[in-house]
């Protein structure tokens, strides 16, 4: 036996050593149950922004969607310059900054006065957060906060969204979240985990990584709800294994579905609900199986 081959066989048992001593040293965490996130079916969400039927007003739109029996909605708010929390319209319709830039008042001005363009401008309304959660208080929502961490904006609306929802007393019947994981720690030092949170992208990928790298047991979740694409860049995260890696830490796993052909494939991995802009489809499965 050559002298490579006794270094590898020594980093090699090393490295099984660690691994059982942590085994033994370290306890997972569940996550404590969070009232939100308690279903007793498959929880199908409607993705609001994508959803949007520009022929009603928004509320008379989401009112529809309700009525064909959805356990809530996936909304994104952004902050106003008049610091309201406005549900982020279609992308189409509204860029991001027009948000920020423009109290609501102005925001419905502009685009009710654009009648020479052949778009939907005409017809943009807007609605708050509490408007939404005054409407439907039985359905769950979940609200991604969408200002970067490093606007104003940004700083201002975790407190913001805090302060509402203790206003409303609508702590348990949301799931706060960001693709900013700053923005989702900077809320829950308000709400000190009393609040469901979403697991940004950072925490994703940090719970895959210890997933597949077999060291999951040291994995210390920070979040209660993963909303998960098929993908997220290289990480394949459709898989039945990582499902279930979660939902023994009591994490609620959802998938974002719009493509309803993958979807008996989808609900063989025992997801705990979808996040889709095809509400109709996914309850109507759902209901016959």
């Amino acid at each position: 036996m050559g002298r490579k081959t006794n270094v590898a066989l020594t980093v090699g048992a090393a490295s099984v050593a660690a691994w059982a001593a942590t085994k033994v040293i370290a306890k997972q965490e569940p996550r404590a149950e969070k009232k939100a996130l308690s279903f007793s079916e498959v929880a199908i969400l409607t993705d609001a922004q994508l959803c949007q039927n520009t022929e009603v007003d928004p509320l008379t739109a989401y009112t529809e969607i309700a009525d064909l029996g959805v356990h809530g909605f996936a909304v994104d708010i952004q902050l106003t310059k008049d610091e309201d929390i406005l549900l982020v319209p279609n992308r189409e319709l509204l860029l991001s900054n027009e948000i920020a830039d423009s109290a609501v008042d102005e925001i419905l001005t502009k685009h009710h006065n654009a009648h020479d363009l052949d778009t939907l401008h005409s017809d943009l309304s807007s609605v708050s957060l509490r408007e939404l959660l005054e409407k439907f208080p039985h359905l769950l929502l979940v609200v991604s906060m969408n200002d970067c961490p490093t606007t104003y904006e940004g700083s201002l609306i975790p407190s913001k969204l805090w302060r509402l929802l203790k206003e409303i007393d609508a702590t348990e019947r949301v799931v706060v979240t960001s693709q900013y994981d700053e923005q989702i720690d900077r809320f829950n030092l308000y709400a000190q985990n009393s609040v469901a949170l979403g697991a940004g992208s950072e925490e994703i990928k940090k719970a895959y990584v210890a997933y597949t790298s077999k060291f999951g047991h040291l994995y210390r979740p920070n979040a209660d709800l993963f909303c998960l694409p098929e993908k997220l860049g290289m990480f394949p995260l459709a898989s039945e294994g990582f499902v279930r890696f979660l939902q023994d830490l009591n994490i609620t796993v959802f998938y974002a579905l719009n493509e309803t052909d993958e979807l008996p494939k989808i609900a063989k991995l025992d997801a705990d609900g979808f996040i889709t802009s095809y509400p109709k489809q996914l309850l109507t499965f759902f209901n016959e199986n």
